[in-house]
């Protein structure tokens, strides 16, 4: 469970540990949307103190500007229209070489529609199917359907927080699976509009985690900033973000906020709220960040160790509770 600790006990490498590691999502988040593919995890930025990390969240910033330009709307409304078109170039593998540039737009343009279909269907809670998708992709660009959805996917996962699962290998159908339980598929307010919010808390999550499981609000802003995520200004995708993180997330108990002890003026700080300890775990939050930075969990030692404690202490507590309601105690899964 995550616990707060006193920033001031908190020696230098840590402090840049977590600088670079937060510098490297950034980045990959954004590649993740703008780009085929993002320059590979640098593990050495966590040995090293003062290991430089690539430019953080400019990859970002390009994405969101893609999907606004794909739209054709404002970044303000976005979000409102259902039939907007987003447009997005996740990967987890870079385009085959021999495409010319066009052709790499083309597939960065057919993954976005791709990913405006996967989105309405998630909201109507409609099945996915392939034969529906290839409907959308040019029939020239067909036999890089394969790559146009891991593109789609990869976006879906790492922006909104949803996996793409195929659930009927015959019929070749999908569904869109949230990574934590968020009210109203993941959109947190009711009604049709706006788009899943559980991607935004699980970066915040990882934010909190690795800044020792108590991070301050201006930590929380600086990195959310740098994603032009600014609070008192409506998102087109998150809507209006000071709000849903210091509101919504802290009533649904996702997030604790609190005043920071003692501070004059006060100033103020997160950490993991009861309902988060109970939908994720320090591990899964890890593997968002790790896959977001096409990489591997053990790829952040520090971390990865205290989340395999994490996960062990988990596993003895349900064998305790089982072992108190009277039932043999399973294997975690």
């Amino acid at each position: 469970m995550p616990r707060g600790r006193k920033r001031k006990l908190r020696i230098p490498a840590e402090h840049h540990q977590a600088q670079g590691a937060t510098q490297h999502l950034g980045n990959a988040k954004e590649e993740a949307l703008a780009s085929s593919s993002p320059p590979p995890f640098d593990a050495a930025a966590q040995k090293k103190p003062g290991a430089r990390s690539r430019s953080p969240v400019k990859w970002l910033q390009r994405a969101l500007s893609t999907i606004t330009k794909s739209a054709g709307v404002s970044n303000t409304g976005l979000s409102e229209g259902a039939n907007s078109k987003m447009e997005s170039k996740p990967s987890s593998c870079k385009a085959p070489p021999s495409m010319t540039q066009s052709q790499r737009e083309c597939l960065t343009k057919m993954a976005g529609m791709v990913v405006q279909y996967l989105m309405q269907m998630y909201k109507m809670k409609q099945p996915i199917r392939k034969t529906d998708m290839l409907k959308i992709v040019s029939k020239k660009y067909k036999n890089h359907f394969h790559e146009i959805l891991r593109r789609a996917s990869f976006s879906m996962e790492v922006v909104f927080g949803v996996d793409l699962k195929e659930v009927d290998a015959t019929q070749h159908s999908y569904s869109l699976v949230s990574k934590m339980d968020l009210p109203n598929n993941g959109r947190v307010s009711g009604g049709s509009r706006g788009f899943p919010k559980t991607g935004l808390l699980m970066n915040i999550l990882g934010m909190i985690f690795m800044n020792g499981n108590c991070a301050t609000e201006q930590k929380i802003w600086e990195f959310l900033n740098k994603m032009r995520i600014y609070a008192g200004k409506r998102h087109f995708l998150f809507g209006e973000p000071k709000k849903l993180i210091t509101q919504d997330f802290v009533k649904l108990k996702y997030l604790e906020y609190r005043q920071v002890p003692n501070s004059d003026p006060p100033h103020y700080e997160f950490l993991w709220g009861p309902r988060a300890q109970a939908e994720t775990s320090k591990m899964k939050v890890l593997a968002f960040w790790a896959k977001i930075n096409h990489t591997v969990p053990s790829a952040f030692p520090s971390w990865y160790e205290e989340a395999l404690k994490d996960e062990e202490e988990r596993a003895q507590a349900r064998a305790q509770a089982e072992t108190r309601a009277g039932c043999p105690s399973k294997a975690s899964g």
